[in-house]
């Protein structure tokens, strides 16, 4: 009897193992990632690869399965494929310059889900971007925004952002006081000693911040520039470092530009806005300190156009910039791309990609700057920023090839981000 017992036992035991084994593959299989391909376009997997015509990419869930000639690369036959013949793909962009300062954003963790993806939609996934740097904003509001995309509640970009920044003593700019109430302008961190920077920062990344922001050079009138003090922010810089942040400046003019170089700042977040062109001894110093150039040549055109310049002044004041960024790219300084959107209301970027063309940049340096450079300077080339297999599945569909004119850039037909559509006008096969 006892051992009668003991067998049903065990009999008992396997049964609900072999149950237990069926739902798991009943799970697994409900749960498999959905496999897209996309047929027959130019595909750019590199700026530095050959392109491939006629290519597939295949994606499985949020990562690229495969990419091959088109015809030969065998495409599984549970995949839903798209045709983008007279297309071209390339890994998704990074806006390395943006705000979330609109009062469109105000409040965000209470707006609608729908409103938030649209407002996110129309400002970067429209142009390609599937990760943007805020380099100035309300950071618990920013933060909001981010933790809603994360989960998948809102369809939108990855976030980085650096919060409020830091400014100079007694320095906040001048287009910044014209626009803020005095009791918040009283918020605005002006640290006075290396002690209070160090503070501030500590305060920015337990709130949020993925990097800091200095103004070492702040435009405290139309054509004033305060510096922040050196020691300040050489305080403000390690102090980041020490928490594995990258530091960014917004450095006015070519003093300010020195004080985030000696201060070992890694971005430049503009090109100097005031007058002067850096010397050759000053783009060294920058090159052998692997500093990173966001160029926003498109802003100053926008903020000549709103002063009272003339057309012939508003050309100078950005071709002085040009001049900037010519030769730090040809001194094979990192250039990353980014526009001040946000900042900026004109969000279109096909102004920007024509004027680094001007500047001398070719169609895949500028598409360096979008791809591989943020992903190098982020230390994520190994995640993003290339097309190839086991790589994320960010990508961009553009209705027409870069490198016959870069304002094609902008001209964007589909942005996935981890295999999710963000921004889609294509048919299925």
């Amino acid at each position: 009897m006892k051992r009668r017992n003991s067998a049903l036992a065990i009999a008992f035991i396997v049964l609900i193992f072999m149950l237990s084994v069926v739902r798991m593959h009943s799970t697994a299989a409900s749960v498999d990632p959905e496999v897209v391909a996309f047929v027959g376009a130019k595909i750019y997997m590199s700026p530095t690869d050959p392109p491939l015509s006629n290519g597939t990419v295949v994606i499985r869930g949020e990562k690229i399965a495969a990419v091959g000639k088109t015809g030969t690369l065998s495409i599984p036959p549970d995949a839903k494929q798209i045709d983008c013949k007279g297309a071209v793909i390339t890994a998704a962009f990074q806006n390395s310059h943006v705000h979330f300062t609109e009062p469109k954003w105000n409040d965000a963790a209470k707006l609608p889900a729908t409103k938030l993806a649209q407002q996110l939609a129309e400002m970067f996934s429209r142009y390609g971007f599937t990760t943007v740097v805020d380099l100035g904003s309300f950071l618990e509001n920013t933060v909001a925004i981010r933790k809603r995309i994360e989960p998948g509640e809102v369809t939108g970009p990855k976030i980085l952002t650096a919060g409020g920044g830091l400014f100079p003593p007694n320095g906040a700019p001048f287009y910044v006081r014209e626009s803020l109430p005095p009791e918040i302008l009283k918020m605005l961190p002006q640290p006075a000693t290396p002690e209070e920077a160090v503070q501030v920062v500590k305060t920015e990344i337990a709130g949020g911040a993925d990097v800091i922001k200095l103004f070492t050079g702040s435009l405290v009138g139309p054509d004033q520039v305060k510096l922040m003090p050196e020691p300040i922010a050489v305080a403000a810089v390690a102090e980041a470092h020490a928490h594995d942040r990258l530091a960014f400046s917004h450095p006015s003019n070519i003093e300010g530009a020195q004080v985030a170089i000696d201060a070992r700042v890694d971005v430049l977040a503009h090109t100097t806005s005031v007058r002067g062109i850096w010397s050759e001894q000053m783009i060294a110093q920058m090159k052998r300190q692997h500093m990173s150039l966001v160029p926003t040549l498109q802003l100053w055109k926008y903020e000549a156009a709103k002063s009272d310049a003339s057309a012939e002044d508003q050309l100078q004041f950005q071709s002085r910039a040009a001049k900037n960024l010519t030769a730090y790219a040809n001194a094979g300084g990192q250039i990353l791309f980014g526009t001040d959107v946000g900042y900026m209301t004109d969000y279109d970027p096909t102004e920007e990609y024509a004027a680094m063309s001007r500047a001398g940049l070719t169609p895949m340096q500028v598409l360096a700057s979008l791809t591989t450079a943020p992903a190098e300077r982020f230390g994520e080339s190994n995640k993003r920023g290339r097309i190839a297999q086991g790589m994320d599945a960010d990508l961009v569909i553009l209705e027409a090839d870069p490198l016959e004119d870069a304002t094609n850039f902008a001209k964007v037909r589909a942005t996935y981000r981890a295999g999710r559509p963000l921004q889609e006008f294509l048919p299925k096969m």
